[in-house]
């Protein structure tokens, strides 16, 4: 799917690549007071605020889970992961458009733009799921080993967020109307999604429904791990790496066939 060439460029722009990644961080807190501090801070209260509220309210409804901080970590484990996805589809749906001026001024291989799209939403998941994380340790509800399995979760759906963001950019290039819909449809999606509310409180045919959607096997997933310390049903999972493969084939062979029709529309 990838060239060598391709692989060849972007490691020779690696220092572009970290540097825009750097920039963009530093952009957010230029002129504010506290600076990097609200990283922490927004974050933090957010579980905070999972936790005191939701964890009273909706505490006794999540089946199969004792703990009184139930709710509150299938939520984050939720909402938090759900944000990392929405962050690299909507990001990279835009990633062109958004840097037309760059694009048509300097020479650099534009495949470079995905890639930091991407690494920054990781930064930025990472900053917020160590705090997380650090809940669980402190509230007496760290999964154990079961939490490595996290890491080939979280590969599957970053493969799967780029390769559909990447398909949805350049096709936004030549269809403006591709972002707009897409906004729309994320929104009907995180719904669909078992996120803030569990899949057994659903109607049976409404249930059945639920495989037809690749991020609900994927925040079940992360459900699994956090909520219950087991391990994610790998099969249901198969679903989302194909369509990653397959949308990470269908972005690159688009990128690459209309590269140079893509200047000409920005």
């Amino acid at each position: 799917m990838i060239s060598l060439s391709m692989l060849g460029g972007v490691w020779r722009y690696r220092g572009f690549i970290r540097g825009s990644v750097q920039r963009e961080f530093q952009s957010k807190y230029r002129n504010s007071l506290l600076g990097a501090t609200w990283t922490i801070l927004q974050p933090l209260a957010m579980i905070v605020v999972y936790t005191v509220i939701f964890a009273q309210v909706m505490g006794s409804r999540l089946k199969g889970a004792d703990s009184s901080f139930a709710y509150s970590i299938y939520l984050c484990a939720g909402v938090l992961t759900w944000g990392l996805f929405a962050e690299i589809t909507s990001r990279s749906q835009s990633v062109f458009l958004e840097n037309a001026n760059l694009i048509k001024k300097l020479q650099f291989p534009r495949i470079c733009l995905p890639i930091i799209v991407v690494l920054n939403a990781c930064v930025n998941f990472a900053i917020i799921f160590s705090l997380f994380t650090a809940f669980l340790i402190v509230s007496g509800n760290f999964p154990g080993w079961v939490f490595l399995a996290i890491v080939p979760v979280l590969a599957l759906q970053i493969l799967f967020a780029i390769g559909l963001g990447m398909t949805l950019g350049v096709l936004n290039v030549f269809f403006r109307d591709v972002g707009q819909f897409f906004a729309i449809l994320l929104q009907f999606w995180f719904w669909f999604t078992p996120i803030v509310y569990p899949a057994s409180t659903l109607p049976e045919p409404v249930r059945a429904l639920l495989v037809w959607n690749p991020m609900s096997g994927v925040i079940a997933a992360y459900q699994d791990i956090l909520v219950h310390a087991a391990l994610p049903h790998w099969r249901a999972l198969l679903p989302v790496a194909v369509l990653g493969l397959l949308f990470c084939a269908l972005g690159l062979q688009l990128f690459r066939k209309r590269a140079g029709e893509m200047v000409d529309e920005l």
